[in-house]
């Protein structure tokens, strides 16, 4: 008798799960599938399970392919039940290439082609739709996006657009999904959702055409590239019912969210400063360093550096000036930008051809706090006081690249039928689209 196993949540059970498991059923005569406690998907940074593990169960009995079902509650789990139960092949999907390939020590592995484009349950009818989006965008962020959307519950990617074909293709090949380069409305329409990671001067554009057709916008940052365009974008979202969010995976993340509520508790007194740098040597030829118009540190940085001040110390701020150091071009290496509040001040710092240390300093009139390099993933902080030897220490976890934080985020989000963030606001949003416009504006001028 020949055994296989396969392992997973089984989350929102549709017809890719269904086939999976006929697919795995074939290779031998006994299928052992192993259905994860939501304990253990949470500890492997599997976000948003929304069905208990006895209806995951209860799905997969239906099936009638399962001759046991066991649960994985941890780490290594895999191994011992290849041993304990004689496993001959371990199946599971093509998404999960290579990363179990230490399993052929002990038993055949087989990597199962997903099902593109899933329908909705073949085995019930869902309470949450999976949601179909789609990619525009084929860049370096774009593809990181697929790999972190396998850990969010509740989503398929399906497609990617990018006018460029031969890019488009390539991206499609790679992550299995249909590739789009000609009608950016063809490409739209079977979507309920859509993930801009695009050239910074498109993100408006795309967004705009996005929400006019009725569907959900998860936007790169800076989002929108003056206050007009920000505002109009969510007055676009409101009267077509769309969420509309500005993808800046910090503001998601849950070491982030524990230090700003630490810095509001009072512990530190009154906030007075913030100083946020993130700064790092690109490549000479990269978009970001030759890209004269939208190139630059402050550009590709600067809406990262100013979620922590606007969100300490809000949004009405008094001024704002600028300083950069600028490459033969004109491009800003490196940029300052300085703020007034009426009860506090703040520093941005960011750059593309100068380093230095990537760390968020809040002060107040009792302490400061101190998340040290790199501060955007905000894996640990610490409260310090007048007293050296005084100290308090937080850590959290950071999983993977974080974009699953912002995913998690957005897919909730729709879920609930609601349309926005508290943990990254409109306000917030715009604020930040108008301190860009007149940084543009300066650079313009000089």
């Amino acid at each position: 008798m020949k055994k296989v196993i396969t392992y997973g949540s089984f989350d929102l059970f549709h017809e890719g799960h269904y086939k999976l498991l006929k697919r795995a059923k074939a290779l031998g005569d006994y299928l052992i599938v192993g259905v994860t406690t939501e304990q253990y998907d949470e500890s492997r940074g599997k976000l948003n399970v929304v069905d208990s593990i006895i209806d995951r169960i209860e799905n997969v009995k239906k099936t009638g392919f399962a001759d046991k079902i066991i649960v994985e509650d941890h780490v290594g789990q895999k191994v011992e039940d290849i041993h304990k139960y004689g496993v001959d092949t371990f199946a599971i999907g093509s998404d999960w290439i290579g990363e179990f390939d230490y399993l052929k020590d002990f038993c055949e592995v087989v990597y199962l082609e997903r099902t593109k484009e899933i329908s909705s349950t073949i085995i019930r009818k869902q309470k949450y739709p999976i949601i179909k989006m789609g990619i525009v965008g084929t860049g370096r962020i774009a593809a990181r996006f697929i790999p972190e959307a396998k850990f969010v519950s509740g989503i398929e990617t399906v497609s990617v657009y990018n006018p460029h074909r031969e890019s488009t293709e390539w991206f499609a090949k790679r992550f299995e999904v249909q590739a789009n380069w000609e009608n950016f409305e063809e490409f739209l329409n079977p979507l309920d959702a859509v993930y801009i990671a695009s050239l910074h001067q498109t993100h408006y554009e795309y967004a705009k055409a996005a929400l006019s057709q009725g569907k959900h916008v998860l936007c790169e940052k800076p989002m929108a590239l003056s206050k007009a365009q920000a505002q109009e974008l969510f007055a676009t979202a409101k009267a077509n019912d769309c969420l509309l969010l500005e993808a800046i995976k910090t503001a998601y993340c849950p070491g982030f969210s524990q230090l700003l509520g630490v810095a509001r508790s009072g512990i530190i007194g009154n906030i007075v400063d913030v100083e946020a740098c993130f700064t790092r040597i690109a490549d000479p030829n990269s978009r970001e360093s030759k890209d004269l118009n939208y190139g630059g540190g402050f550009l590709e940085f600067g809406n990262h550096t100013m979620l922590p001040i606007f969100k300490l110390l809000g949004t009405q701020y008094k001024s704002v000036s600028f300083d950069s150091i600028k490459n033969e071009y004109g491009i800003d290496l490196y940029t300052k930008a300085s703020f007034s509040f009426e009860r506090g001040m703040a520093l941005s710092k960011t750059g593309v051809a100068v380093k230095s240390e990537g760390q968020l300093i809040i002060a107040g009139t009792k302490g400061y706090i101190l998340a040290e390099s790199p501060w955007w993933l905000t894996k640990s902080f610490e409260v310090r006081f007048e007293d050296p030897y005084k100290k308090e220490q937080y850590t959290a976890r950071f999983l993977g690249d974080g974009l699953r934080y912002e995913l998690s985020e957005f897919v909730s989000l729709i879920r609930n039928g609601e349309r926005k963030s508290y943990k990254f606001t409109e306000e917030e949003s715009v604020a930040m689209a108008g301190v860009v416009e007149r940084f543009m504006e300066m650079r313009m001028r000089k």
